[in-house]
């Protein structure tokens, strides 16, 4: 079992400490990685039951429509996605997207609007999806072309969306699409679109190494009502990217989840695996990579609690976000790869533990903004810093 002990940083309270323990059990006697191929199947269970024990309750904001507080608490999604993504990937994603999917909901929607939608996706009554990369737009926003013109009491939609999460099983998606008040990242609104809205078709099923329900959507001549936007006119971007800082953290949180998986499966055959009239663990090469591993997972730790303790306390965490998401992700790879090699032939077994996680890891370091771009994100806050300590 991973150590425990971070639970004792002051990052956080005795409810959080108390929600990673009952989770913990909960997870121990519900979650299975074996998904007997029906990954769609899988996911809607997950979402099921993961919704009738509570646990949807904290990937929504507002107590009044589901949620398990009026505004989403980080380090609690955090605790949640990494315990999750201990046991299973795709558990992880099943509550990730139902967080995601509804984010922007919960932050700009009305009350009708979060009456509507959030109280079913805390139910695990309705799955959630966010629709914005474009086969043209993936990092940069800005290139999106997917329209939105008005009409009277309507909107327009046509255009395609890719990438997309869920796409395909969810009830509804979150869209953004140019809706032309003003030029690039400033003329685009964002949407509540029905799955079952006439002009809204499922273009392409995604197949990805590690499964996932994942589409290409395409809208032709798709009708939705006015008061199906979120937010106002012309800030899409905006109620984008104030969704993603909610939930970038958490994909730190989710990597750490499968870094502390992989050193489990580390130290467990390193430590009963005989090898030249010792253990494996006895040699000191071994011993090496395990101190790596153990050292990247608390580095990876650190940063990703800093940043949802930051946020929790009312904190733009913009740099410090980025800085977990890349270290997180890109240390759990390194970790996976190396409890991979201690396994030797049997790590690259199909449906192995340290296979799917390799698998499982992959993509990480891509959605939710790719490493390179946390990369710009962190340099250019830091330069924004050295700039104004400059001026001041």
């Amino acid at each position: 079992m991973s150590d425990k002990s971070y639970l004792d940083w002051p990052f956080f309270d005795d409810r959080h400490r108390q929600l990673q323990a009952d989770l913990e059990r909960w997870a121990s006697a519900n979650i299975s990685d074996d998904h007997h191929g029906d990954t769609d199947a899988a996911c809607r269970d997950f979402v099921k039951r993961l919704g009738a024990a509570g646990w949807l309750r904290y990937a929504v904001g507002g107590s009044a429509h589901g949620g398990q507080y009026d505004v989403i608490d980080t380090r609690a999604i955090c605790l949640l996605r990494e315990t999750l993504a201990r046991h299973s990937g795709l558990a992880d994603f099943a509550f990730a997207m139902q967080g995601l999917g509804s984010g922007a909901i919960t932050l700009h929607g009305t009350a009708a609007q979060k009456q509507r939608y959030l109280t079913r996706v805390a139910a695990g009554e309705a799955i959630a999806a966010f629709a914005l990369s474009e086969p043209g737009s993936g990092s940069d926003v800005a290139a999106m072309s997917c329209a939105a013109r008005a009409e009277g009491d309507e909107y327009v939609l046509d255009g395609e969306k890719t990438w997309i999460s869920n796409g395909g099983i969810a009830d509804f998606y979150v869209l953004f699409a140019r809706s032309g008040e003003a030029p690039g990242s400033r003329g685009l609104s964002a949407f509540i679109v029905d799955a079952a809205t006439p002009g809204l078709e499922i273009a392409e099923r995604i197949n990805v190494i590690a499964p996932h329900p994942l589409a290409r959507l395409r809208f032709t001549n798709c009708r939705i009502p006015k008061s199906a936007m979120l937010g106002a006119p012309g800030q899409g971007f905006k109620v984008a990217m104030q969704t993603l800082d909610i939930f970038r953290t958490s994909v730190a949180a989710a990597a750490l989840g499968f870094a502390r998986h992989a050193l489990d499966e580390a130290l467990r055959r390193a430590t009963t695996r005989p090898m030249f009239n010792q253990m494996l663990a006895d040699f000191q090469i071994t011993q090496t990579k395990l101190a790596q591993m153990a050292t990247g997972v608390d580095v990876s730790a650190l940063l990703t609690y800093r940043a949802a303790w930051l946020r929790d306390q009312g904190q733009n965490v913009t740099r410090e976000a980025a800085m977990a998401k890349m270290t997180a992700t890109e240390t759990a790879q390194q970790v996976i790869d190396a409890a991979l090699q201690i396994w030797g032939g049997l790590g690259v077994v199909s449906e192995h533990p340290v296979e799917r996680l390799y698998r499982e890891i992959r993509a990480l370091r891509i959605y939710e903004g790719a490493t390179e771009v946390q990369q710009l994100i962190i340099a250019r806050q830091t330069l924004s810093a050295y700039e104004q300590d400059l001026r001041t």
